[in-house]
């Protein structure tokens, strides 16, 4: 399988030069890379008054991490992507990410959204190389091609590049969004619901290739998604927001699964039932009342983090995963 080409750095006048080394595995970074603290939203209503969509948010990421954030409607999910991407300005708090403060966009931070946003009269190659030519603009059209390449390769588009997005299926087109995403080498990735529209074969085989691609390079993601299994396959950690308005962080839930996460056997591993029923449990009832009566002692800088306990059902599962070497 292609790996990514990345440049070291920014390229200096006269280092235009490609490096083929990828980020750090998650396990080689467990500071925290991205803070954001105490931020809230607020939207003017009538009559002068305001709507608080969330406040008082406060999420600590580690370099590498896979965090996805699930909650219902209107409880400011996407909004925080977008202050994340530097899209919008907290109405109060700050987002703190490798270091420096989050006031505007840069390339340092990749969006996908549910939407390709493609450029329909660029070719795939195209769309994608645009992108590299905005990040590493020292460098020459032949490494930003060979960079293109790559990470047209890398989701599976080898022999697609002369194609326009109108000749293309939509899962083709979300390829090509993670590719141009990929190409500017980004320290985060942000994902709206990007397999949202996809019927289920192809959204199972993105999120499979997301997976693979997130832990070659050890990407840092932060994504927003309503689709629990979805979640439970990618995600390290699981952010349940509380319902909208004046929505909260309830809890961050940690994914005991393995890090290495086969889908046909997911559902046998220990852990699968009791962390789906525990996101489920909270989508269906406990997001609207913890909305209007957090837990005595909740502290939104330190929000409960959670494993859920076993079920009999993942004992059972355990005990026939452990029965053929016991047999042996």
């Amino acid at each position: 399988m292609a790996t990514l080409l990345r440049f070291r750095t920014a390229p200096s006048p006269g280092d235009a030069r490609v490096s083929s080394q990828t980020s750090p595995s998650p396990s080689s970074g467990s500071e925290k890379f991205i803070s954001i603290e105490g931020i809230a939203r607020r939207y003017p209503a009538p009559g002068g008054k305001s709507t608080t969509v969330f406040e008082n948010l406060w999420l600590p990421m580690r370099r590498g991490e896979f965090v996805c954030m699930i909650g219902h409607s209107g409880c400011g999910k996407t909004t925080v992507l977008n202050i994340l991407a530097g899209l919008e300005a907290p109405s109060e708090g700050v987002v703190i990410a490798d270091g420096q403060a989050i006031e505007g966009t840069s390339l340092d931070r990749a969006v996908i959204f549910q939407g390709h946003a493609l450029l329909p009269w660029r070719t795939v190659l195209g769309n994608v190389a645009y992108a590299a030519s905005s990040r590493w603009r020292k460098a020459t059209r032949a490494e930003v091609r060979a960079l293109a390449e790559t990470a047209i390769a890398t989701v599976g588009l080898a022999g697609s590049e002369h194609k326009r997005p109108s000749e293309l299926s939509g899962g083709m087109k979300q390829r090509v969004g993670i590719a141009r995403a990929l190409a500017i080498a980004p320290k985060i990735l942000l994902m709206d619901e990007p397999f949202s529209a996809l019927d289920a074969l192809t959204r199972g085989t993105l999120q499979d290739e997301v997976r693979r691609i997130c832990t070659e390079t050890g990407q840092t993601v932060f994504m927003i998604t309503h689709d629990v299994d979805e979640a439970i396959y990618l995600a390290d950690r699981i952010v349940l927001m509380t319902n909208g308005p004046q929505a909260k962080v309830a809890e961050i839930v940690e994914n005991p699964l393995p890090k290495v996460r086969d889908r046909a056997n997911l559902h046998h591993a220990p852990g699968y039932y009791a962390l789906r029923n525990h996101l489920m449990d909270f989508l269906v009832t406990r997001s609207k009342t913890l909305r209007d009566a957090m837990p005595a002692g909740y502290d939104p800088r330190h929000p409960p983090v959670i494993r859920p306990a076993l079920t009999d059902a993942d004992t059972a599962a355990l005990s026939a995963n452990a029965a053929p070497a016991l047999r042996a």
